[in-house]
């Protein structure tokens, strides 16, 4: 039992070395299936292992990687790929990349290094750089063996050069693109930077024609003779083709201090201040910072207090520069209103009827009145004389029967 313990711990502590070279495209594929022996497989036999699996990826005593080389995992079920264009300041530095992967369904980890050793090669730089923009594609997609062997061959048929490498590629979100919404199997787009010993062919130099300018500015896909030679597989967007000739590039050089060893110059031994120091004065501080901001405060207030104090113009000057009519007339409609509320205040009201309790004859209960809420006091009643209505009520006395008939007889 302990032979497969040891074996796992082995395989999760060992370190693969990789040898790219300076400036061609470095791509290592993290296969899942390498690292699914090192978790414990499923406890029903028969059931096939396909284990969420994904992976993180840092520089050895960094949380994050180089700056050239990037990492991409679409899903838990696929595999991740490391991928970037090292450069050659990066030459002789082995670079110790931790992978880290995680299983989904066990929660368990496995850890393998990573040992990036970059080569100087006598091809770099390549003097002529063509970058292309592929609209049907996936970064990932473009990363694979078999299609990135595919592009270069078009592109290879239609240049003729000696030696061609891929340089870089970028895909389209990292150059501010967006995602693409998740119809008609829409892809983000890749850009993909090559190299060459030999200057650009015709074919390539066609976009840089006057009508293919014009067509490009009026959003209209340009006409390359050799466009049929990629679009069996690849849709390249030639308005966006970039190509660059590094020799006859100017380079510009910005100088830079030395940085130094890091260690500080020797200056003795360090001699602290003696503790016979001079007094300080900071009446002149308390002067400057409060006593002139309040003095310049209290300036301020005394001239609003007289602004808005000593300043107004008064009733007596008011009433000086008004007209006596309209002092009289003011004074009669005061005079007025006051006398009618008197008056309102003094008259009697006699309560209706229908705000009166109700006596029941029968069960001898006082019934409150019906509306007693929306009635208004100050409103008089309906009917002067309905408090004299039970007087007015007459029930009519019957006659004989003989006199009213007398009294039609005669």
């Amino acid at each position: 039992c302990a032979l497969p313990l040891v074996t796992i711990l082995s395989r999760a502590h060992a370190d693969r070395n990789v040898y790219p070279s300076a400036g061609v495209l470095f791509v290592h594929v993290l296969e899942r299936e390498y690292f699914k022996g090192e978790f414990p497989p499923y406890p029903k036999s028969g059931d096939a292992s396909n284990d969420p699996i994904t992976f993180s990826t840092n520089l050895q005593g960094f949380p994050d990687r180089p700056g050239w080389l990037r990492y991409i995992q679409r899903t838990p079920v696929s595999d991740g790929v490391l991928y970037g264009s090292p450069t050659a300041e990066h030459v002789g530095k082995p670079t110790v990349i931790e992978i880290t992967a995680y299983n989904r369904r066990t929660f368990e980890t496995a850890r393998h290094n990573l040992v990036i050793n970059i080569m100087a090669t006598e091809e770099f730089p390549l003097p002529y750089q063509a970058e292309f923009y592929i609209k049907n594609m996936n970064v990932e997609e473009m990363l694979a063996s078999e299609v990135l062997g595919d592009f270069l061959g078009a592109v290879k048929n239609v240049w003729q050069p000696e030696r061609l490498n891929a340089i870089n590629i970028t895909s389209a979100l990292d150059r501010g693109g967006r995602v693409p919404l998740p119809i008609n199997n829409l892809k983000e787009g890749v850009y993909v930077m090559v190299g060459a010993d030999v200057p650009f062919s015709s074919c390539l130099r066609e976009v840089e024609s006057p009508h293919n300018q014009l067509r490009c500015s009026q959003e209209m896909e340009p006409a390359i003779s050799c466009d049929k030679k990629f679009r069996a597989q690849f849709h390249i967007d030639w308005c966006k083709i970039s190509l660059v000739d590094i020799t006859k590039v100017v380079p510009v050089y910005v100088s830079r201090p030395d940085p130094g060893p890091g260690i500080l110059p020797e200056f003795g031994e360090y001699n602290p201040p003696s503790e016979a120091l001079k007094s300080r004065d900071y009446l002149s501080d308390f002067v400057v910072t409060l006593a002139v901001p309040s003095a310049v405060a209290l300036v301020l207030f005394v001239v609003l207090g007289y602004a808005m104090c000593c300043r107004r113009e008064g009733v007596v000057k008011r009433n000086m520069q008004t007209p006596d009519i309209q002092l009289v007339q003011h004074s009669s409609i005061q005079k007025s209103s006051k006398e009618l509320r008197s008056l309102s205040k003094s008259r009697e009201i006699s309560w209706p009827l229908s705000t009166l309790p109700v006596f029941n004859p029968v069960s001898g209960e006082v019934v409150p009145p019906l509306h007693p809420d929306s009635y208004e006091t100050t409103s008089m009643p309906l009917m002067q004389t309905q408090t004299n209505l039970q007087n007015q009520i007459t029930i009519p006395q019957q006659r004989p029967s003989g006199e009213s008939h007398d009294h039609i007889v005669s």
